[in-house]
């Protein structure tokens, strides 16, 4: 427990203890992991300010509701997660900001689990300000992940480039390490998910979607590709440019580097110019749902699979052994107006019963899905969680996974199994 905290959780510090807080309160919240985001900084300033003011009494997950999120004085907690979400992912962010040696000598913030009162610490060796030392048995570092992602709009955020530049972008992004380094993040989970992809002698070919702005987005229907219908852009659209989801490129950049990491060659190639005698070359890695016919072909057997109503308006999940449940939906209308709503993806690994090679799905409903989904399949944790479900299922080599995740402030938080099947 930190010692600025006394019994009745009032603070007993000096105004130069509390100057210091604030100060590193702000160095914080100008730091990458919480730059990107509104609703981040204004929690994390918020238990701060209330607990310098000696008002820690008063920082309650009710409250912390009201007051950050805007939601009604008798609004049910136990149905409402937004709050418990929101903290989990701050101290996540925390722990990475600290993780930088750069920040070793730096006053220390954090929010213990299951809490929302934050405690306050001065670096190892020191004793600033009357700030009793980070104690050494507490953990201040989470396990090495990327770094947050930008925040997004409602709807899937597009870059747009000239036509060439979507693969180069990709490329150039990993080869100037704007990924973390795999090689000391990949542990043997992550291994046994990928090794065959990682066996095979044959380049890994990733198939991304591609899409030509006009004047707004084209998805596909997940029972007939070919049927199309084009939703109205949420910007003004650009004439003549390529685009392509900054959701897709995350999973890109992510599977890319672990594959360069050990050694594995790899194509990006636009699905609209995937050919079936491309699928039979060697293994390969479809991303995106919604913009990748490819993916909603390949999962359309599968017991889970995409669907979505006439007018793309709501999309899902489908359990093909139970087709009327509607647990795993995204409604247009709701993730537009609000940008805090469930997220869905599947991921899977299978053989191709038509190229007789291996494939990987990483696609999700909506634009934190695939990010999500893009996490899971990279996270040496995540993964171990599968490999510990399909040992359990008797070492099934094909294997699909339901995820989901919480959108808040347009950002994704951490992926979560919903449902696992093994083949």
């Amino acid at each position: 427990m930190g010692a600025a905290l006394e019994g009745d959780n009032r603070v007993s510090l000096s105004p130069a203890a509390k100057n210091a807080i604030n100060e590193q309160l702000e160095r914080l919240l100008a730091s990458s992991y919480f730059s990107h985001s509104k609703r981040f900084p204004n929690f994390l300033r918020f238990v701060v300010e209330q607990t310098l003011a000696g008002d820690a009494d008063d920082i309650k997950e009710r409250t912390l509701g009201i007051e950050i999120f805007g939601k009604d004085a008798d609004y049910d907690t136990a149905a409402d997660p937004i709050v418990r979400v929101t903290a989990a992912e701050i101290r996540k962010r925390v722990a990475q900001y600290y993780q930088d040696p750069a920040h070793n000598q730096e006053i220390r913030i954090t929010l213990p689990s299951g809490a929302y009162v934050p405690q306050f610490h001065s670096p190892k060796g020191s004793a600033a300000f009357g700030l009793p030392e980070i104690d050494p048995v507490v953990p201040v570092a989470a396990p090495a992940e990327p770094a947050p992602k930008p925040a997004a709009a409602p709807v899937r955020r597009r870059w747009s480039f000239a036509p060439a530049a979507i693969l180069v972008l990709a490329v150039l992004l990993i080869a100037s390490g704007a990924y973390y380094g795999w090689k000391q993040a990949t542990r043997p989970a992550t291994e046994l998910f990928w090794q065959p992809a990682l066996a095979t002698g044959d380049p890994v070919l990733i198939c991304v979607a591609d899409q030509t702005e006009t004047s707004g987005q084209v998805l596909m229907d997940s029972l007939d590709p070919t049927r199309q219908v084009l939703l109205k852009p949420m910007n003004k659209p650009k004439d003549n440019l390529t685009t392509v989801a900054i959701d897709d490129l995350s999973a890109i950049v992510r599977i890319a580097g672990l594959l360069q990491s050990h050694g594995r060659k790899y194509n990006l190639r636009g699905e609209a110019v995937t050919s079936l005698a491309d699928l039979r070359t060697g293994p390969a890695v479809f991303i995106g749902a919604f913009d990748n016919a490819w993916t909603l072909r390949l999962t359309n057997p599968l017991r889970y699979h995409f669907a979505n109503n006439a007018d793309m308006t709501e999309v899902r999940i489908v359990d093909g052994t139970a087709p009327q449940q509607s647990n795993w939906v995204v409604a247009r209308a709701i993730q537009i107006s609000t940008n805090n709503y469930r997220d869905y993806a599947i991921v899977a690994r299978f053989t191709d019963a038509n190229t007789g090679k291996l494939t990987v799905i990483v696609a999700g409903l909506a634009r934190g899905g695939t990010i999500a989904a893009g996490e899971f399949l990279t996270d040496p944790g995540d993964l171990a969680q599968l490999m510990r479900a399909q040992k359990a299922a008797g070492d099934k080599k094909n294997m699909e996974v339901v995820l989901s995740t919480q959108i808040i402030d347009g950002e994704p938080g951490t992926p979560k199994i919903e449902a696992t099947y093994f083949w």
